[in-house]
This record gives structure tokens, C-alpha cells and sequence, in this order.
């Protein structure tokens, strides 16, 4: 068995013709290859559902086939278990598969393996030494995946390890991008193939759970959730670029504001430095994804209401027109920062820094919990106390302090208690909803004064303010619901 680990770059066909002359390779042979690659699964897809790969090769007159277990890319980068030996397509022997429980999942299916896809490409690739121990082989491929009767490009970088440490991959990679415009790629050549093969709509990337157990550091379970929010957020990125579909920028919104959340909650525990860099640059970044956000609930929930509950005001259609040119400004300033060069640049620093984060003392993560829980239900409480008849504001920073809560219960939800959790994360985001529903109009009200300045919006204005007033009996009842339910995390942890 080999351990591959690598970084997947994105690039233009133009870049991909300029490779070949930058700095980096100056001096240093290279090799071409054409590659044709079958790959195999059930006609029920149970190799896709088990994040498994199985494909024959052909290099040259050689014919190899391979067994990878599929992962979920994050910044570019991934690490699978792969095993290969020489075959012949339609054989399929898995003697040389050495981890069982992959062994015994694919032997009773060896009858039922037939062609799913095929990628063909022309790899053209450089062995690199940029220091003492240190050599990556950098691929450039540029071909073909063929779905069916579909197909669909390939032009990216493939940086493997062949040896040293993860953080030169990243260093390698970051000094290619420095003078080339090469993104980090979110999804492999077999999870493009899959979904061209369904020709499905895309949809968008929810969170997943996280794995995280009591045993594991402190450091160890925050750089797994902070991952797991940089693919979620990496997984949305086509669909906000190719759609105009809310949904993408909600989605890619929430992983942001999971990785901010996170990043406070484990603050104690990260290097200064790290917070000071990076804490900034997301912050920016969810500004700009909030500004399209904001606009596309606009649209689609209170504008609807207001043109019923007004159908025979001017105002509103110049309101609505005016909502219908901001939504479109903003959805176009989001996929700017998507394009850019900061952004791409901003996925691999900050990959690389959670993957180099000092462990420091380390602390398990069940010894971590009930304090850090109990530390987040204070700042509810306080805040809650702070609303109770108070302002939008007010009431806002409730939101944010329930919103950091709900996303720590979920991050932690493994190691937590079942029913105990269940009633009071149901409880915590009944509250949370509600707590929405008052922003989506208090935000409402500020983009309607923006539209409609003076006097021009005030009934607008004002009816707003009467919706959010109407909710406040309901915050009381599920504030007090809430305040009644058992803290999950002081049941002891498993």
C-alpha cells in the first residue's frame, strides 16, 4: 500500500501553456505520457458510496490497476491509501489490497464491475528537489473526461509527495501562484466524472458532520472542522460562479460563519499570529458573501409580502427595481472575489497553517468541552437578558451568541449525549430561527431606508417595524423554553 498526498491546482488553458517556462522549472527535464484511464463501478454505483476507486491504466503498453480510496479535497489538498499492481482490464484480482476491510468490500462485487467512465489525458510532469529531502513530482494534465455520451476538460496541476513533509507541497504551491493564476481544485477527476455522468442539476453543499471523539487534542479536532468548513465552502464555489441560485451563497456563507465560529471558540488554544492573519482576511470575505446574501432574502421573502400588502404604492416597484440591481451588483461583486487571486492564495495559506499547528499542551478535547460550552451559554444568557424588549441590535448580538452555540453543539454533537442534546439543540435552533426571522427585517428595514431615503419609504418603513414588533411575544416563549432545557454537556461524556 502507498500513501498518496497531493495538491490539486486548477489553471486556464493559456497558464497551462506557460508552465513549461516559468522559474521553478527552468533546468529541469520533464516527461509526457499519454494516460487512459477505465473506471469500474456497480451498475448501483457502490464503489461511489463507499468513497472507493477502481481503474485500469494504460501506460504505454502496460496496463495497471488500481485501487484508491476516495477523500474529500480541502484547499487543494488530499491524501488517499492507493494500491496498483499490473493487470489486465476485466481482471479483477484484489490479492494485493492489504487493508481488509477494502479487500472484503470489493471481492463479492468483482462480477458486478463494469465501465463507468473514462479519462484520457496527456500528463506532462517534472521531478522537483526545491531543498535537501524534499522531491515533488508536479503533473500538468490536459485532456478529457468522457461521461457517457458527455465530456468535459481537464487542465490542472497535480503536486505528489514523493518525499518530505506536507508543508512543501504547500510552499511549492504557493510559489506557483505567486506568478501564475492556479486555484485550488475542490473536487477529483472521478467526482467531475460522476456528476457529468448524472447530468443532474448541481446541488448545494450542506455541512457534514464532523468525527471528532473525546480522546482526540484539542488542536487535532479544530483543524478537522475547520477543514471540513473549507470544503463545504469550496463546494459551493461552482455553483454561485455558473447560478444564479441563492442557495450556493447561503450554503457558502454558513461554512464561513462555521469556520468563524470556530476559530473564536478555539481561540485560547491557536498561535496569536494565526488569529491576527487570518481572522481578518475570512471576515472580508463573509462581508462580501453577506452584502449578495442579504439581497437574494430580500427578494425572495419580504418583497413578496410588500408587494401584496402594498400592490398600489408606486414605491414599491421602484423599491423592487432598485433590489433587483443591487442583488445582481452584489451576486457579480461575490464571484469577483471567487475568481481572485487573494482568494486562491487565502485557501492554500490557510490550509498550510492549519495543517502546521502547533499541538503546544496538549489538551483532549473532552476535558475542553464542558468549559467552552459553558462559556457560550453564558454569553446567551447574557445577551438574552440584554434583548429581552430591547433593540435590533440587541437582539442581533443574541442571534450571533446562539448561532456560535448551535454551531459548537454540532461540531461537538459525536461526544455529546442523545436525547439531552436533541431537546436542547432543538430548542436552541427554534430560537435561532425566530431570531432570524427578526433580522431578515431588521436588515429589511435598512436595505428599504437605502432604496428609499426620507419620506419615500416611510409606510414601508414603518409597517416592517410593526412585523418585528408582532414576534417579540414569541422570543419571550422560546427564550423561557430554552432557559428550561438541560445543558447536554453536563451529562458525562461517553
Amino acid at each position: 500500500m502507498a500513501i498518496e498526498t497531493e495538491i490539486k491546482l486548477s489553471l486556464s488553458a493559456r497558464t497551462a501553456s506557460q508552465l513549461g517556462s516559468h522559474a521553478l522549472l527552468a533546468g529541469v527535464p520533464s516527461q509526457r505520457q499519454l494516460l487512459v484511464n477505465t473506471y469500474y463501478d456497480t451498475p448501483d454505483n457502490r464503489l461511489r458510496g463507499e468513497r472507493l476507486v477502481v481503474r485500469y491504466r494504460q501506460k504505454g503498453g502496460e496496463w495497471l490497476l488500481g485501487v484508491k480510496t476516495a477523500v474529500q479535497l480541502s484547499g487543494g489538498l488530499a491524501e488517499r491509501k492507493e494500491w496498483e499492481r499490473s493487470g489486465r482490464p476485466g481482471d479483477f484480482d484484489f490479492a494485493h489490497v492489504d487493508q481488509s476491510a477494502v479487500r472484503d468490500f470489493l471481492e463479492p462485487l468483482r462480477d458486478q464491475l463494469q465501465p463507468a467512465f473514462v479519462t484520457h489525458f496527456q500528463r506532462r510532469s517534472w521531478l522537483l528537489e526545491p531543498r535537501d529531502g524534499v522531491r515533488i513530482e508536479l503533473a500538468l494534465d490536459r485532456g478529457t473526461i468522457e461521461a457517457g455520451d458527455r465530456r468535459q476538460p481537464i487542465c490542472e496541476i497535480e503536486l505528489e509527495l514523493v518525499s518530505g513533509a506536507v508543508g512543501d507541497l504547500f510552499d511549492l504551491a504557493l510559489a506557483l501562484q505567486a506568478t501564475l493564476p492556479l486555484h485550488p481544485e475542490a473536487r477529483s477527476k472521478s467526482d467531475r466524472a460522476y456528476r457529468l455522468l448524472a447530468d443532474a442539476p448541481m446541488i448545494a453543499a450542506k455541512a457534514l458532520p464532523v468525527p471528532v471523539d473525546a480522546g482526540m487534542s484539542s488542536v487535532s479536532a479544530f483543524r478537522r472542522i475547520a477543514l471540513s468548513c473549507v470544503s463545504q465552502l469550496q463546494s459551493n464555489e461552482k455553483g454561485i460562479l455558473t447560478t444564479d441560485a441563492p442557495e450556493f451563497v447561503h450554503q457558502a456563507r454558513v461554512a464561513v460563519r462555521r469556520l468563524r465560529s470556530a476559530m473564536r471558540v478555539w481561540q485560547r488554544h491557536l498561535p496569536v499570529a494565526f488569529m491576527e492573519r487570518f481572522d481578518p482576511l475570512w471576515q472580508a470575505f463573509a462581508k462580501r458573501l453577506g452584502d449578495a446574501r442579504n439581497w437574494d432574502v430580500f427578494l425572495a421573502d419580504t418583497a413578496p409580502l410588500l408587494s401584496e400588502t402594498f400592490a398600489d404604492r408606486a414605491e414599491i416597484g421602484l423599491l423592487l427595481r432598485y433590489a433587483r440591481r443591487r442583488s445582481t451588483s452584489n451576486r457579480k461583486a461575490a464571484r469577483a472575489v471567487l475568481k481572485s487571486a487573494a482568494y486562491s492564495r487565502l485557501l492554500l495559506e490557510f490550509s498550510a497553517a492549519l495543517l502546521a499547528l502547533p499541538e503546544g499542551k496538549v489538551r483532549l478535547l473532552g476535558d475542553f468541552v464542558p468549559a467552552w460550552l459553558d462559556k457560550c451559554a453564558r454569553r446567551v444568557n447574557q445577551r438574552a437578558a440584554e434583548a429581552q424588549g430591547g433593540s435590533d441590535e440587541a437582539r442581533h448580538r443574541l442571534r450571533l451568541a446562539f448561532k456560535q452555540l448551535r454551531y459548537a453543539l454540532e461540531f461537538l454533537s459525536p461526544i455529546l449525549a442523545g436525547p439531552v442534546l436533541e431537546n436542547y439543540h432543538q430548542s436552541l435552533t427554534a430560537l435561532q430561527e425566530q431570531l432570524g426571522r427578526q433580522n431578515d427585517l431588521a436588515v429589511a428595514l435598512q436595505l428599504t431606508t437605502e432604496a428609499l431615503p426620507g419620506r419615500k419609504g416611510e409606510v414601508v418603513r414603518d409597517w416592517l417595524a410593526a412585523q418585528s414588533s408582532a414576534l417579540l411575544p414569541e422570543l419571550g416563549a422560546l427564550l423561557e423554553d430554552f432557559r428550561r432545557q438541560d445543558a447536554p454537556w453536563s451529562v458525562p461524556l461517553p
